[in-house]
């Protein structure tokens, strides 16, 4: 009795496709390195300092900081100074983003622009932020716009240079192609160069949303009243670790929502890019 064809394929498809695995083992075993690391980190926070016999002023106990974390929240209006600089990171990632990707898009599509104004791009990168700080609190007074100017200072020239170099490496074989079509100039800009730019735009995004937090609290600590910022100053000038441990934990949250916004705005925008994918021996 002959055996159909398809039952003779079935079992080398299978041996090709090698023995079953889990799915979410990858990712669960991930999770859990993630997790072991991190336990590890706050047992050896916990009980390091107190068998190395350090001060709690120069490393508290992380049941320390926690419990002043829970001081600040009831007596130092931890939540209003946390919106303040959140706003403020919000509105300067925004602004410089937004700057960068004008920027960027001109100076792409013009040679000659880029040729007159690079210098001073340049230049303008090349200079501390933090010395413009005093500068913008000396002209706008304690109020939040110095420390957007100095955060929009910050995340403009990562999101222009990525911008100004997708533009530039643009491939001519879609262009052509779409002009052949009779397509106007706006077009060719919308259809081609401007979803070519995507990939590096958020790229540069990233970058800049955590360059966005350290803009902020640059502004905040040179001259500031308010925010995040100036609860460091103020656990400083107190000689008070634990709040310094804190404030720094609470902008490290808002950097990660920050660059995980840009990751979830990302994968809703280039969601028709095709996923890398690695194969394991």
């Amino acid at each position: 009795m002959s055996v159909p064809a398809s039952n003779e394929r079935a079992p080398a498809a299978a041996r090709a496709a090698g023995p079953s695995r889990p799915f979410f083992t990858g990712k669960v075993a991930t999770a859990a390195g993630s997790l072991l690391v991190l336990v590890a980190f706050l047992a050896a926070w916990e009980w390091g300092p107190g068998l190395l016999n350090m001060p709690e002023f120069i490393l508290p106990r992380f049941s320390r900081v926690v419990q002043e974390f829970g001081l600040m929240w009831e007596n130092s209006e931890l939540l209003m100074h946390s919106g303040i600089t959140a706003f403020e990171v919000f509105v300067g990632f925004v602004l410089g983003a937004l700057l960068g990707l004008v920027v960027g898009v001109v100076l792409g599509l013009s040679p000659t622009t880029e040729s007159i104004l690079s210098p001073y791009i340049l230049a303008l990168q090349i200079a501390p932020k933090v010395a413009f700080a005093p500068l913008f609190v000396m002209w706008l007074g304690y109020t939040i716009y110095p420390k957007i100017l100095v955060a929009i200072l910050i995340v403009f020239f990562p999101v222009m240079i990525n911008v100004l170099s997708a533009v530039r490496t643009v491939d001519p074989d879609m262009v052509n192609l779409v002009r052949t079509l009779n397509a106007s100039r706006w077009q060719v800009f919308r259809l081609v160069e401007f979803p070519s730019a995507l990939p590096a735009l958020f790229s540069g995004l990233r970058i800049a949303s955590t360059l966005a937090v350290i803009g902020v609290t640059v502004g905040e600590l040179v001259g500031g009243n308010l925010g995040l910022g100036y609860l460091l100053v103020d656990g400083e000038g107190q000689g008070n670790t634990s709040a310094v441990f804190v404030t720094i934990a609470v902008l490290t949250v808002i950097g990660i929502i920050a660059y995980a916004a840009v990751v979830w705005a990302e994968k809703k925008v280039l969601h028709y890019l095709p996923r890398a994918t690695t194969t394991t021996v």
